[in-house]
């Protein structure tokens, strides 16, 4: 309750100094001047995620030399500041009072982590002020129909709900799958994916049998006999990490030959080698919503650009997922810039420009924001885990759209 109350005093104290949400701005918008624009977030930079903070904003940081260096946009450059939240939702919704109110930015570029996405959610919308990409995938961001401030939220990482229909999708047009299991965790990872998973399945008209698990289970035996005894044809294990390699574990001691689809959060060599026993028995493939490698195994031409731009911040960063997370946050905001041009810039005509095309995704693929929608990507490959030399993945099926995986 404390932290709700905060909440509704921080929106009352900005009611009559900022635009209400969806009120048409007409003039430049806070943070704009007619040589610069600002935009700033709050990121781990100390502390347990640090390790993970630290390269993000370094990301941000080197696309957006690229882009000052190059010019800017329209004769703008990007100025950019940020503050240390240390994974904190509380210290988080401070800052982005601060960002908003007394920096008075533009926009929030790389919101970071679900603590502070998750407590500053209901204050920036009642603001109306954009946010490109969330570094979380939350599943209250996961809207098909935005309205009001809510339709300045631009996720573009996979959101939990959005994965869960392209697992469907997968299993039933890349496996032939006429009935699907799911086991999940009761957490929020769990509940977003078999939302999307129950989603698309019904569309779809494919029976689905599911499974919960505790998110700390040890023992998942129990789930895995359910679901192989339902004789389905995969598996959709929809949870990160530890109950993911638990879960798929128990299945290859209760005997599943099925195939086995889990999130592109668990599509590292770490999650293989925890899953190593289990390969020799059925596959297991994880989503991907980043493609750095052609079908030859090359680097991309956008990688090559990435790399070059990175190095000149940090060569250690090159190879660094966490960097090319930061690296297309901000690549999606200059995007939305870049179509507003010499117009005006305001918050009205930045969220219109985003929504009127695809966004590419450097790295990736595309993100769709028309007619409000917001459930981040939906392009995603299909890896298939490995052990040869080593624990690995290999790409199994290309990048694609959910539309063009189910065509």
């Amino acid at each position: 309750m404390k932290r709700i109350t905060i909440a509704v005093l921080l929106i009352a104290a900005v009611a009559f100094a900022l635009p209400a949400a969806g009120t048409r701005q007409t003039v430049a918008a806070q943070g704009v001047t007619a040589d610069s624009v600002l935009v700033g977030n709050s990121a781990a930079t100390s502390g347990a995620l640090a390790a993970v903070g630290v390269p993000f904003n370094r990301g941000i940081e080197a696309y957006f030399k690229m882009v000052n260096d190059a010019g800017g946009v329209a004769g703008r450059t990007i100025r950019w500041v940020h503050y240390d939240d240390e994974f904190d939702g509380a210290q988080g919704l401070t800052y982005a009072q601060r960002l908003v109110e007394d920096d008075k930015i533009f926009a929030f570029v790389g919101h970071f982590g679900t603590p502070t996405v998750a407590l500053t959610q209901e204050y920036l919308n009642s603001v109306g002020i954009p946010r490109v990409y969330y570094a979380t995938g939350l599943r209250s961001l996961f809207n098909l129909n935005a309205t009001g401030g809510a339709r300045a939220s631009f996720p573009v990482q996979p959101i939990y709900d959005a994965e869960g229909e392209v697992m469907v999708a997968r299993a039933v047009s890349d496996f032939g799958a006429r009935r699907i299991g799911v086991i999940y965790p009761n957490a929020d990872d769990g509940a977003g994916l078999l939302a999307g998973i129950q989603l698309r399945s019904g569309l779809l008209n494919v029976p689905i049998v599911t499974a919960q698990v505790a998110p700390d289970a040890t023992d998942m035996s129990s789930a895995a006999q359910t679901i192989i005894a339902a004789n389905v044809d995969v598996i959709l294990v929809a949870a990160n990490q530890v109950p993911a390699e638990v879960a798929i574990k128990a299945l290859a001691a209760a005997g599943n030959t099925k195939p086995v689809i889990t999130s592109y959060v668990n599509a590292a060599p770490v999650f293989v080698q925890g899953v190593r026993e289990a390969l020799g028995v059925f596959d297991v493939y994880a989503n991907a919503w980043l493609q750095v490698v052609d079908d030859d195994g090359n680097p991309t031409p956008a990688l090559n650009v990435y790399v070059e731009a990175v190095s000149k911040i940090d060569p250690a960063l090159a190879g660094n997922p966490f960097a090319q997370a930061g690296w297309i946050a901000a690549s999606a905001f200059v995007q939305g810039l870049e179509r507003v041009g010499t117009n005006p810039l305001t918050w009205d005509s930045f969220i219109a420009a985003m929504e009127r095309e695809p966004i590419e995704i450097p790295l990736g693929g595309t993100v769709d924001f028309a007619n409000g929608r917001r459930v981040g990507t939906q392009a995603m490959s299909l890896l298939k885990a490995v052990y040869d030399d080593g624990p690995g993945w290999i790409v199994d099926r290309p990048l694609e759209a959910i539309e063009d995986i189910l065509r």
